[in-house]
């Protein structure tokens, strides 16, 4: 049938992720760096994600398209919030992403040593995507929510961003995912007593940034929260 639906120009896209993630249908994917329509038939046509796209590579056409199949995505969505209710690795799984807790108190009580750098990292899994949505290390604890580049960039951040937090890390791009369902969870789920954000001033960047805002916003609870952006060459630019 013709109908309308988007077009994404791969030539202007900059493969920040911010148009995958502002479409509820899941009709976008991020394939090779660069935003896809790889459902056509999930695209309802209402573009809500032209408005997330910073390099205007989203545009509206008419053209020959499967009908749009509000069914598919209503299951394809039921799908996605199921898998995101439940642990990443249930026991028995991968040994690498077994929660474990790491005793700091005394080293956050002492000085880093000069010339001896002291890990800051309070819990493991690390990653969004291996994280259990509940843990009791996520109790009565500060959060940080950040950028995979960060640590690299920023020379102090187990000192200044990861002491006396618990870190949790993505990357929108290269996960190609969208953390807001289960960032939510863990916001709505478990007693959480501030989030800060750390990310990279690159615009890809900014598909963590959403995604931890609206799960701020959809958990329920007011919560101090902060955003810290990296330059590329390390400097904290706000």
């Amino acid at each position: 049938m013709i109908r309308k639906i988007i077009h994404i120009d791969e030539g202007k896209c900059n493969g920040c992720g911010l148009c995958a993630s502002a479409c509820h249908e899941g009709a976008i994917d991020m394939v090779n760096g660069k935003a896809k329509l790889v459902r056509e038939n999930f695209c309802d046509g209402f573009g809500d994600c032209l408005p997330g796209c910073p390099t205007g590579a989203i545009t509206f056409e008419e053209r020959e398209a499967p009908e749009y199949d509000e069914t598919a995505v209503r299951q394809a969505q039921a799908a996605r919030q199921a898998q995101a209710a439940q642990p990443a690795h249930p026991a028995g799984g991968c040994p690498g992403s077994r929660m474990k807790q790491f005793a700091r108190q005394e080293e956050e009580a002492a000085p880093a040593v000069q010339g001896r750098a002291v890990s800051r990292l309070a819990q493991w899994p690390c990653q969004i995507k291996l994280l259990p949505t509940r843990a009791p290390f996520f109790d009565g604890t500060k959060l940080l929510i950040a950028a995979d580049c960060t640590a690299y960039a920023y020379a102090d951040m187990h000192e200044e961003f990861m002491r006396g937090r618990v870190t949790i890390i993505g990357c929108p791009k290269l996960d190609d995912v969208d953390y807001t369902e289960k960032l939510t969870a863990i916001i709505r789920d478990n007693d959480i007593r501030s989030v800060t954000i750390v990310r990279m001033e690159v615009p890809c960047c900014g598909g963590l940034q959403r995604a931890a805002e609206n799960a701020l916003k959809s958990s329920g609870k007011f919560i101090p929260w902060q955003v810290v952006t990296i330059s590329c060459d390390g400097k904290i630019l706000d």
